[in-house]
């Protein structure tokens, strides 16, 4: 690899995991577009280490914050969601299911900001986390519902209970990838090239996030919602 390569993915998943270590959500709707772009061999194995990484991180720094409760039924709604997912796109085709949650996205943040509000309860946990699995799977915006749904959260928490789910959901994901042949030695490697960057926007968004806690980390959370519907809107039309 060459040192213009290594320097264009640093900054790219550097501007992402600062993002995310800021919001909760962000390093995939920022990293997955640009490093298809700069080497396909980033996506998905390699970019799914990555933001295990990141996501241990903010998991350790909102360690005291994390709603636990939370990650219990959003897991199980996750799981719940992937499977079904799994079956789903071998009947129906991607790009439709994308543009659908895109909209899905959008009509949430347009409620949002009416002020209706969502409690978070088991119930609420459950099929956020299954439709956030879904999503997940079918057009890789999954963190969005369960960002929306904890918006009105403090920051910390926000940031901390998403991380955990995450790391769950990456951990699956990459036994997954391993156990048909698409997570070895050469993703590894492609990996350990994205952890400088990596770590570098989590040593960053200490100083954003307490920037977003004073009072802007829902605008934030339905801002990166909106974009990432946009985003996946244009990739699908």
């Amino acid at each position: 690899m060459d040192l213009s390569t290594f320097g264009m993915a640093f900054l790219i998943v550097c501007i992402g995991s600062m993002i995310q270590g800021s919001v909760g959500i962000g390093l995939g709707f920022v990293a997955v577009p640009l490093l298809v772009l700069l080497d396909p061999r980033f996506v998905p194995g390699p970019l799914l280490l990555a933001a295990l990484f990141l996501t241990a991180l903010v998991s350790y720094r909102e360690y005291g914050s994390i709603d636990r409760k939370g990650i219990k039924w959003a897991s199980i709604g996750r799981l719940i969601g992937t499977i079904f997912a799994a079956y789903v796109l071998t009947i129906l085709p991607q790009r439709h299911l994308g543009l659908l949650f895109a909209v899905i996205i959008i009509i949430a943040v347009l409620l949002s900001i009416s002020g209706i509000n969502w409690n978070v309860t088991a119930g609420s946990l459950l099929g956020t986390g299954a439709l956030s699995g879904f999503m997940g799977t079918a057009a890789a915006i999954g963190g969005v519902p369960l960002a929306l749904l904890y918006q009105k959260y403090q920051g910390a928490q926000l940031r901390g209970t998403l991380s955990v789910i995450f790391v769950i959901g990456t951990i699956i994901s990459l036994v997954v990838l391993a156990l048909i042949g698409r997570f070895r030695i050469p993703e590894l490697q492609l990996a350990l090239v994205l952890l400088p960057g990596i770590l570098v926007g989590f040593l960053v968004s200490g100083k954003t996030a307490a920037i977003l806690d004073e009072g802007w980390i829902r605008p934030a959370v339905l801002i990166m919602a909106t974009l990432s519907a946009v985003a996946v809107i244009i990739k699908n039309l």
